[in-house]
């Protein structure tokens, strides 16, 4: 480990509330359900987050924890914002962590859920509470804030993490029907097609513009659906959803995942969609980047600048650590799709921003970063080789 302050904050900045919660109504349910939260609590809110608002608890004792909510307002999609499954799957992987039986290394680092508010009359939505993690959250994946060997040793654990979280038997935590036991892919592609389509047609409160459309959506729909990687090779597993730098908590001081946040999208299926999200950078030559994009994406392809660890490196160790052989032919189709998966997230942002119901400060930057995105998506195909028909609008 370098030299680095252990007193210094690297990530986790927290601020006023932009969404604003009930305190009173809160610390009221907190003194009746939860003897372990000493209120009144004071509350800040995480400036991330950009779809389930997220807050920061400080209650009578100087004890800390983390509250994270549905948003306010009506919601584009049923399936989306659940909290509840956020909490059911903490819940179960924190079992599973603290059973005897479960040697060090397959230990999945989550936060401690404590208590779980279905009354929407409490603080308007259904929340959630769990335990807060003092650590380093790495907003930006150059990690520039760090020491050249922190980088790689991070990068690494975050492939460890994922592996621990990738032996685990959803069956054996009490998750086995926490999602289809269909293959992953073909579904995403079915459920994520209907909400882009919703997104779309959004309309902007003040503009009147509609949301708009994913680039060549068609094309890399009809592509995907003929392209379908072997998910029976690694077989169900609990995925994360959206497992990327900035959702892992970093020990203060030691290169290692203490914690992996925000498990919103979580569901069973494919572990190779969560490595493919975590390499994500990877993927990307930034000269696919519009110039003077008002937005930030980080892109190591076809560049040795600034790049924490090989992709080879990452890959490699994957493979080691859950047994298979290297290279993972199946990348190429996970890559693209997760870029695609990515815009129709970013989509979904600025479609609430339309709204006006996006909680991230920055939502209204997704309004031209989600088309980008799914250029990206195309680009990673068209790379390998792989030209796309054109195909009617579906």
């Amino acid at each position: 480990m370098s030299a680095e302050s252990p007193k210094k904050k690297i990530g986790g900045e927290f601020g006023e509330i932009r969404a604003n919660i009930d305190v009173d109504s809160l610390n009221d349910y907190l003194r009746k359900h939860t003897p372990g939260i000493k209120a009144p609590v004071d509350v800040k809110q995480f400036k991330f987050g950009q779809s389930n608002p997220t807050y920061f608890l400080t209650d009578a004792n100087k004890t800390r924890f983390v509250l994270r909510k549905k948003p306010a307002g009506q919601l584009m999609s049923s399936t989306a914002h659940q909290v509840e499954r956020e909490y059911k799957v903490l819940a179960a992987l924190h079992k599973h962590n603290t059973h005897p039986a479960t040697p060090p290394e397959n230990r999945v680092p989550v936060p401690e859920p404590i208590n779980l508010c279905e009354d929407s009359s409490v603080i308007g939505t259904s929340f959630y509470i769990m335990e807060f993690l003092d650590g380093r959250i790495f907003t930006d994946v150059k990690m520039l804030e760090v020491a050249p060997q922190d980088r790689r040793e991070c990068w690494l654990s975050a492939i460890q993490a994922l592996a621990a979280l990738g032996s685990v038997d959803p069956h054996q935590v009490g998750l086995g029907n926490f999602g289809p036991s269909t293959d992953y892919f073909p579904r995403q592609i079915k459920s994520l097609s209907k909400v882009s389509a919703i997104q779309a047609e959004v309309v902007d409160v003040e503009t009147q513009h509609k949301t708009g459309n994913i680039p060549f959506f068609n094309e890399l729909v009809e592509w995907y659906r003929s392209n379908l990687p072997d998910e029976k090779k690694l077989g169900l597993r609990i995925v994360h959803g959206d497992y990327k730098l900035d959702n892992l908590v970093f020990h203060p001081t030691e290169n290692r995942v203490i914690g992996m946040l925000d498990w919103e999208l979580c569901t069973l299926g494919s572990p190779l969609s969560d490595l493919g999200n975590l390499t994500q950078p990877w993927a990307i030559d930034l000269k696919h980047i519009p110039a003077g994009a008002p937005f930030t994406l980080r892109g190591f392809k076809n560049t040795t600048k600034d790049v924490p660890i090989p992709l080879e490196d990452l890959e490699r160790e994957y493979c080691r650590l859950t047994n298979q052989p290297y290279p993972i032919t199946e990348m190429i189709f996970v890559r693209s799709w997760m870029l695609f998966r990515l815009a129709v997230i970013s989509q979904g942002i600025a479609a609430r921003f339309a709204r006006r119901q996006a909680s991230s400060e920055q939502a209204h930057l997704h309004v031209k970063m989600f088309p980008a995105v799914g250029k990206l998506a195309k680009a990673v195909l068209e790379d390998e080789g792989i030209q796309l028909e054109r195909k009617a609008r579906l």
